[in-house]
């Protein structure tokens, strides 16, 4: 008997009133929020306006969803096409089910119209949001934990995620490898990773980003590996797990031919915007002066006796 282990939630949504609160759905906002929050700051340090990053997530976010669904739903097309399934549970994203490498394809596309919309280079704003989409990962991989699924194979080691047994969806009750666990706090080392390299090396032209996505498809990898849920096999080795392996080595290879074509880190990631912030700096430096030369001339110096001054009648004049 295991006594030691990581509950699940009882239930992955809570009512407030009519309104239904969904745990799954929760984390994924508040990821989307720390994306877009770490990624403005990151844009402002590179050259960039902020705000810009809030825009373009405008277009990337739907997409990503989109085509995080869109990936789940082909690859498991059984679980809402198959004998006795229920075809609309395809569109009840709440209920789990995103494949981050279509959220990453599509998000990418979206992404990419909304750089062209403002005149931004798309690798240099991939850079500027790559660690922030670790860390959205990390959050959002606990609707995993709300949702009692993804989890991985039996064990009993003090850290073991206790699911409830549910004969509904045929869901055996016992205590797993808490995947949804290893995958987010892998999720924060890659971030850490990212931010590090990019500070030191100075990461530029989608470099920061390819960093993230072959760190992050190592440990993915590993996660396939110690999952049990129904998956597509291929060789022996899940379907996730070959994609993980194909993106690693072209995010590899993006890395090297990047550096040799176009070294460095670019100049300029947003046109106008340094401009803007000197004439802004400028505007500040002399408005400051400005008020500085008011004050003095309001403010005559009296410790010194003025030029023309007479003597008082009666003064000594010895």
């Amino acid at each position: 008997m295991n006594l030691a282990y990581i509950p699940s939630p009882s239930t992955g949504v809570v009512h407030l009133g009519p309104i239904p609160l969904r745990g799954y759905a929760f984390c994924i906002i508040i990821g989307v929020f720390v994306a877009v929050w770490l990624g403005n700051k990151r844009w402002i340090a590179r050259g960039g306006r902020s705000g810009t990053i809030a825009d373009i997530a405008v277009w990337a976010v739907p997409f990503g969803l989109v085509g995080g669904r869109l990936y789940h739903v082909i690859t498991d097309y059984e679980l809402y096409f198959g004998p006795g399934r229920d075809w609309v549970g395809a569109f009840k994203i709440w209920e789990g089910g995103l494949g981050i490498w279509g959220a990453i394809a599509l998000g990418a596309v979206g992404a990419w119209i909304g750089c062209r919309r403002r005149g931004i280079p798309l690798p240099a704003y991939a850079d500027a949001i790559a660690p922030g989409i670790a860390v959205a990962q990390a959050i959002g991989r606990w609707g995993n934990w709300f949702n009692q699924e993804l989890y991985g194979r039996p064990t009993d080691l003090p850290w073991a995620l206790k699911i409830d047994p549910d004969p509904a969806i045929g869901r055996i009750g016992g205590t797993y490898h808490p995947t949804f666990l290893y995958e987010s706090l892998w999720c924060l080392g890659v971030a850490a990773l990212v931010i590090w390299a990019d500070r030191k090396f100075k990461l530029g032209h989608g470099r920061a980003f390819a960093v993230y996505v072959a760190a992050y498809t190592v440990g993915r990898f590993w996660t396939e590996y110690l999952r049990v849920d129904t998956a597509h096999h291929f060789l022996g080795l899940r379907l996730n797990g070959w994609t993980a392996i194909l993106v690693f080595l072209a995010a590899v290879a993006y890395f090297v031919i990047s550096s040799k074509r176009v070294p460095g880190r670019e100049l300029v990631v947003e046109p106008g915007a340094a401009e803007e912030a000197a004439a802004e700096g400028a505007s500040k430096e002399g408005a400051s002066e400005g008020s500085a030369s008011e004050d003095g001339a309001s403010k005559p110096d009296l410790t010194k006796p003025a030029a023309d001054a007479k003597p008082a009648p009666g003064a000594d004049k010895r």
